[in-house]
C-alpha cells in the first residue's frame, strides 16, 4: 500500500482546481493523468520581464511589463484581428492584437480609459508598436512576477494555465523524511525534497535544486533493482547440469565465436547454481545470440525440465519456432509453439503436452505465461527483446513455478553501459561483441529525396537479378494512422510501377494478415517488403540485402541501426540508403554522418543515449520500464554510480529498509513508482 502521506499527491489531475473534462484532455497528451504527473512536468525555461514606464523602440524584441489605459477598439474587416488602442503614462500609443474573433473577451479584460498592468512581446509593425496577445492583463493592484517558468504544452494548454496547476500540484507535496545519506547531501548542499521541487519550478537554471530531485529518482530505481536482485538470490531453485547428449547432436553452421563461447560457459555455470540465473545476454544485430539461447535451452532439457521462449510478437515467434526447428533437425526435442492465436484442439494438445512434461521446449508471445498454461517442470525461460517486458514482468515470470526458473534475457538493441545499469541493474551481462565469420558489413549511403526517381530505377535493376528489398516509411510521432498512411502511398506508387511483386506491413493489420505478407516475402513470392518500422525487430530474410528508409532523419540512431541490421543477413554485400529530407537539424545531420561511419551497435548506442536522451533511446513508446522524468542523460550519467553505492550502503550498512533512512526510501520508492521494488516491501 502507498504511504497515506503521497495520497494527496497521487490524486487524478482533475482533483487539482480548475480542472475539468475539457482541460484533462490536453494534460492527457502530455501525460500528465495525476496531480504528481504535474509536479515532475519540469520547466524548460524562463521568462524575464523588463519593468518599464514608457514605450520605446529600444525595447521591440523584449517582453515587457507596463502600465497602459486602452482608449479605443477597432476590428479588421469581418474575420480580421481586433485591436485595443492603449496609451502609457507619457502619451505613447501601442495596439493590443487579438486574434480568433470574438472581441468581447478583449473588451471585457481592457475596458476603455481604465489602467491595466499588461505584459508582453513588445514589437514594431512598420512604423507603429504592438502586442499580440498579451500574456497577462492584470488590475493595477495585482502583482505580476518578474520571471515567470516556461513549460512544455500541448493544443488546449496555455502556459499561464500551466503555470497556475504547477502550483496547485505544489501544494500538495508533503514534507519527506529524508532518504539521502547525510555526509552526501551535505556536500552536495542539496536542499530537502519538498524545497527542492519548488525551486525547480521557481527557476530552470536552480541546477543544485534540478541534481537533487535528479538523484532521488536514479537513488530509487537502483534501490529498487537491488531489492529485486537480494530478493532473486534469496530464493531458491534448481540446479540444472546438462550431460551433452543432445548439445553434441546439434548441427551449427558455424564454429562459435570466442564470444558465444565465453557467454555459454557464463549461462551453464549460472544455471548449475541454486540461485536462480537472472542473466542479460546483449548481443548486436547477427552476433548469434540464437544459438546461444538454444544452447541454454538445451542444457534444461537434458537435465530434465522445460524450456521456454518469450518473443514479443506473433511474427517473430513464428519465426524463432521456425529457426529454432531448422537447428533441431536429428536432435531428440519436443518442440512446440503457442500464441495468442492459437484455439481448439491445437491449443489444448499443447497446454496438455506441457503439463504432462512431453513438450520440451514452449516458443511463443506472452500467451505461454497465462494462468491457465502449466508446466510439469519450467527450467528456463529466455526473454527475446526484453525492453518490451518491464521488471514487474520478470518477476511474474519467475513465479509460474514452484521453483523459480533460470531467466535469461536477450535483447539486439545495444544499450549503453549506463542504461543497462539503470533498467536491467538486477542482472548479470553476457556481451557478444564479435561477429560470425562470413558476416560482411552493411554499406551505408545517404541521399536526398530529391533523388527518389533514380532509387526506384536502381530498384528496378536490384529486384530485376532476383534480389529483395525493404522500404520502410517515415516515422511520424505517436501516430500510428499516419504511418500507415505514408506506407499506403508508397506500396501504391510502386505498384504502379512494379506491379504485385509489391507487399506492405503496418502496425494497424491484424496477425494472421501481416503473417501471411511477412511469409510471401520470406518464401520471395514479393519482390519488395514496403512496411513502417514494424520489421524494426528480429525479421529473417537472408536474401533481402537492400534497405531503404525513407524520412531517416526522423528517426533515432538506434531505430535506424534496428532497421539496417534487417540486411546483411546473407553471403551477399547489403546496402542500406537512408533518404533524408532537406532542412536538416544539427542532431539529425550527426545521427546520418554516424550511421553512414560505423556498424558497431554499442558505439552507436552510446551516440543515440547523448543526442535523444534516456527516456526515448530505446523507442518512443516503452511499456514496462519507468521511464526518468527527472533525470537527464547526462544527470544519469553524473550520478549513476553515486546513486548505486549510496543505495548499497542503505541495504548493507544503514539497516536495509528497516532504519530510520529505509523507511523513507520505502516512500521515495512510492514517490518514483519503482513497483518491482515496492512489491518486495512486503517481504523485505
Amino acid at each position: 500500500m502507498r504511504p497515506d502521506i503521497l495520497n494527496p499527491l497521487f490524486a487524478e489531475v482533475t482533483a487539482l482546481k480548475g480542472v475539468g473534462p475539457a482541460l484533462a484532455r490536453p494534460l492527457e497528451r502530455l501525460g500528465l493523468a495525476r496531480a504528481v504527473d504535474v509536479a515532475f512536468h519540469m520547466p524548460t525555461g524562463l521568462v524575464e520581464r523588463t519593468r518599464v514606464h514608457g514605450l520605446a523602440m529600444a525595447d521591440v524584441g523584449r517582453i515587457i511589463s507596463i502600465v497602459l489605459t486602452p482608449f479605443d477598439y477597432r476590428q479588421s474587416g469581418g474575420r480580421g484581428p481586433f485591436r485595443v488602442f492603449a496609451r502609457d503614462a507619457g502619451g505613447d500609443v501601442v495596439s493590443l492584437v487579438f486574434f480568433g474573433g470574438g472581441s468581447g473577451w478583449a473588451r471585457k479584460l481592457l475596458p476603455l480609459e481604465e489602467p491595466r498592468l499588461v505584459s508582453g512581446k513588445l514589437e514594431s509593425y512598420g512604423e507603429h508598436l504592438q502586442i499580440v496577445h498579451p500574456d497577462h492583463v492584470l488590475p493595477l493592484d495585482e502583482m505580476l512576477p518578474e520571471r515567470e517558468p516556461v513549460y512544455p504544452l500541448s493544443d488546449g494548454l496555455t502556459g499561464k494555465r500551466m503555470v497556475q496547476l504547477a502550483e496547485a500540484a505544489l501544494t500538495r507535496a508533503p514534507e519527506l523524511p529524508e532518504w539521502i545519506e547525510t555526509g552526501l547531501k551535505q556536500r552536495r548542499n542539496w536542499p530537502d525534497w519538498r524545497e527542492a521541487l519548488g525551486r525547480a519550478h521557481a527557476d530552470p537554471m536552480d541546477s543544485v535544486a534540478r541534481d537533487r530531485l535528479a538523484y532521488d529518482e536514479i537513488f530509487a530505481n537502483q534501490l529498487a533493482l537491488m531489492l529485486v536482485r537480494a530478493s532473486t538470490r534469496k530464493r531458491r531453485g534448481l540446479p540444472l547440469k546438462g550431460d551433452g547428449r543432445l548439445r553434441d547432436a546439434l548441427r551449427l553452421p558455424y564454429a562459435a565465436t570466442g564470444a558465444q563461447t565465453r557467454a555459454i560457459g557464463e549461462i551453464e555455470g549460472d544455471m548449475q547454481q541454486q540461485t536462480p540465473m537472472v542473466r542479460l545476454l546483449q548481443g548486436d544485430v547477427g552476433s548469434g545470440k540464437t544459438p546461444v539461447a538454444l544452447m541454454a535451452l538445451l542444457v534444461a532439457v537434458e537435465a530434465g525440465t522445460q524450456g521456454a521462449l518469450l518473443a514479443p510478437t506473433e511474427i517473430l515467434a513464428r519465426q524463432h519456432f521456425d529457426t529454432l526447428r531448422e537447428m533441431l533437425v536429428g536432435v531428440p526435442v519436443n518442440l512446440a509453439i503457442l500464441t495468442g492465436r492459437d484455439k481448439g484442439k491445437a491449443r489444448e494438445s499443447t497446454l496438455m503436452g506441457l503439463a504432462n512434461g512431453s513438450i520440451d521446449i514452449l516458443v511463443g508471445t506472452h500467451a505461454i505465461f497465462q494462468e491457465q498454461v502449466a508446466y510439469r517442470r519450467l527450467g528456463l525461460a529466455v526473454i527475446d527483446e526484453q525492453h518490451r517486458f518491464g521488471v514487474a514482468q520478470r518477476l511474474m515470470l519467475t513465479a509460474k513455478a514452484e521453483h523459480p526458473p533460470h531467466l535469461l534475457v536477450m535483447t539486439a538493441t545495444p544499450i549503453p553501459r549506463t542504461l543497462t545499469l539503470t533498467q536491467y541493474g538486477e542482472m548479470d551481462v553476457s556481451r557478444l561483441d564479435e561477429m560470425p565469420p562470413g558476416r560482411q558489413p552493411v554499406e551505408t549511403r545517404v541521399m536526398s529525396v530529391q533523388r527518389l526517381g533514380e532509387i526506384v530505377d536502381a530498384l528496378d535493376r536490384h529486384i530485376g537479378v532476383g534480389g529483395q528489398a525493404y522500404w520502410v516509411c517515415p516515422l511520424v510521432e505517436e501516430s500510428a494512422n499516419s504511418d500507415m498512411a505514408a506506407a499506403e502511398d508508397r506500396a501504391a506508387s510502386l505498384r504502379a510501377r512494379f506491379g504485385d511483386r509489391i507487399g506492405l506491413v503496418h502496425g494497424r493489420m491484424k496477425g494472421p494478415d501481416k503473417d501471411k505478407v511477412m511469409d510471401a516475402f520470406q518464401r520471395g513470392a514479393l519482390s519488395v517488403l514496403v512496411a513502417t518500422t514494424v520489421i524494426e525487430v528480429g525479421v529473417n530474410v537472408p536474401n533481402s540485402t537492400l534497405m531503404v528508409v525513407e524520412g531517416a532523419d526522423r528517426f533515432g540512431l538506434a531505430q535506424l541501426h534496428q532497421l539496417r541490421g534487417r540486411v546483411g543477413r546473407g553471403t551477399g554485400k547489403s546496402t542500406c540508403l537512408l533518404l533524408r529530407g532537406d532542412g536538416l537539424s544539427e542532431t539529425a545531420r550527426a545521427r546520418l554522418a554516424l550511421m553512414r561511419e560505423t556498424n558497431d551497435g554499442f558505439r552507436i548506442a552510446e551516440e543515440d543515449l547523448r543526442l535523444r536522451g534516456a527516456g526515448e533511446v530505446l523507442g518512443t513508446k516503452q511499456s514496462g520500464e519507468a521511464r526518468f522524468k527527472l533525470a537527464t542523460p547526462e544527470r544519469l550519467e553524473a550520478m549513476l554510480p553515486i546513486a548505486t553505492d549510496d543505495a548499497r550502503l542503505l541495504i548493507d550498512r544503514d539497516g536495509g529498509l528497516e532504519g530510520p533512512r529505509g523507511q523513507a526510501a520505502r516512500v521515495a520508492l512510492y514517490l518514483f513508482e519503482r513497483e518491482a521494488g515496492v512489491q518486495l516491501l512486503r517481504s523485505g
